[in-house]
C-alpha cells in the first residue's frame, strides 16, 4: 500500500519516519518531494576509459552552494545527491521518480532501484540530460518525488553498502 501524503506527514510528525531537513510543503498527495542537493560526480573520462563492474571508477567531485545551479551537459550522466537525509523504518520501502516538469526538459532523474526498509542516508540521484543542450537546475529546487510503501511484514532492515551515504556516492558494485 503507497502512503498518501498526510499519512506520511503524520510519520515524520511522530518521528516514524525522519526526512531532514523536513519542509512541510513538499508533501504531495501521495508523496513527498525532495530537493537537489549541491554534492556531484561526473565520471572522470580521462582516467576511466572503461566502466567496469569489478572496479571503482574515478570521478571528478563538484560541490555547490545552495541557490547556485548546475549545468548538464547534453547527452551528460552524472550523480547528485538530495538536501534531505532518509531514514525509514524497517517496515516502509520507498522509491524515487524525478518531478514529471524535470523530466519535460529531457532530464531523466532516478535512484536506481528501491531504497529498502531501514535505510538511512542522503539518496543519490542519477542526472541524465537527453537534449543536445545544456540544461540548468538549481540546488534547493524540488527534484524527484519519493513515494512510499508499505512492506507486507517487517523485515531485519537495510545493512547494505549504501547505508549511511552522505552526498553523491558511486557504485560500489565492486564490492559485491
Amino acid at each position: 500500500m503507497i502512503l498518501s501524503g498526510q499519512t506520511i506527514k503524520e510519520m515524520i510528525e511522530t518521528n516514524q519516519i525522519t526526512i531532514e531537513p523536513f519542509e512541510p510543503q513538499t508533501i504531495q498527495p501521495a508523496s513527498i518531494d525532495l530537493r537537489l542537493g549541491g554534492h556531484f560526480l561526473i565520471l572522470d573520462e580521462m582516467s576511466t576509459p572503461m566502466l567496469s563492474v569489478n572496479d571503482n571508477a574515478h570521478y571528478h567531485e563538484l560541490t555547490i552552494s545552495e541557490e547556485e545551479s548546475v549545468v548538464i551537459p547534453p547527452h551528460t550522466f552524472m550523480l547528485a545527491t538530495t538536501i534531505e537525509t532518509v531514514h525509514l523504518p524497517n517496515n516502509l520501502t520507498a522509491f524515487v521518480e524525478g518531478r514529471s516538469s524535470i523530466g519535460r526538459l529531457g532530464v531523466f532523474i532516478q535512484n536506481a532501484g528501491w531504497i529498502d526498509p531501514g535505510f538511512n542516508g542522503q539518496v543519490t540521484l542519477e542526472l541524465f540530460n537527453a537534449n543536445r543542450v545544456p540544461v540548468k537546475l538549481k540546488v534547493g529546487m524540488r527534484v524527484c518525488q519519493l513515494v512510499i510503501a508499505q512492506v507486507d511484514q517487517t523485515t531485519a532492515g537495510y545493512h547494505g553498502k549504501y547505508l549511511l551515504q552522505h552526498g553523491a556516492t558511486a557504485s560500489k558494485i565492486y564490492l559485491d
